[in-house]
């Protein structure tokens, strides 16, 4: 939300980036985790006197699926380790160890949609606090309007483009220009932008807490 600013008081300095949740799985123990399944398909691949083509081969893939999975930069599907597991005689070790990796992945993918919902929810109560004015403030200034803003007041206000371009005393076709980032449509005029500062400055309170979340959900105009 780079052209919109709330004014309200300093937070904490917690990121939105590096959103790994402490104490859990991380990005460094799922490489590694990639790593040893790659180093185990290798010590059976050698143990049997295969080569990475030969193993290749006898699975019906090529020699750089398996280079890259012993290297634990491709894990492949769960065929493909079925069939190796099968090809170096590992007597199901191979793919028990490949359903271990799978379920760890799974798990720090679902530890960060955690950590990224929470993320948002705790953008969306500051949201909320700022425009309700539980902080002691909640007054929301827009830099520059450009579609995306116009669109996030058209939706936070509940109202279609033909009704807002009339609160605007603009075309509809105009507003759509505006929201669908057409170049042939010229940005809003400072007449224009003056219209919507004010529109802002009289909605309600949750009307302006809808703006701010609808700015702060990606792609929400999609």
């Amino acid at each position: 939300m780079t052209n919109v600013r709330v004014t309200q008081p300093a937070v904490d300095g917690r990121s939105s980036s590096g959103l790994r949740l402490p104490g859990l799985i991380s990005q460094q123990q799922v490489a590694e985790a990639r790593r040893d399944l790659g180093r185990r398909l290798a010590a059976w691949r050698a143990e049997q006197g295969l080569t990475q083509m030969q193993l290749a081969k006898s699975i019906c893939y090529s020699r750089s699926s398996v280079a890259n999975a012993e290297i634990g930069r491709d894990t492949s599907v769960r065929r493909f380790w079925q069939d190796a597991d099968r090809a170096v005689d590992a007597q199901g070790a191979l793919l028990a160890a490949f359903d271990q990796m799978a379920a760890l992945v799974r798990d720090f993918h679902t530890q960060q949609a955690q950590a990224r919902d929470e993320e948002r929810q705790r953008r969306a109560g500051r949201a909320i606090q700022a425009a309700t004015g539980d902080c002691g403030c909640g007054t929301v200034v827009v830099g520059r309007w450009t579609g995306q803003e116009t669109r996030a007041l058209r939706e936070a206000l509940r109202m279609t483009v033909h009704d807002f371009a009339r609160c605007l005393g603009v075309a509809p076709e105009t507003v759509s220009g505006w929201e669908l980032h057409h170049t042939s449509t010229p940005p809003p005029t400072m007449t224009t932008q003056a219209a919507l500062d004010e529109t802002l400055t009289l909605a309600d309170s949750n009307t302006k807490a809808r703006f701010l979340l609808i700015l702060d959900t990606p792609n929400h105009h999609r």
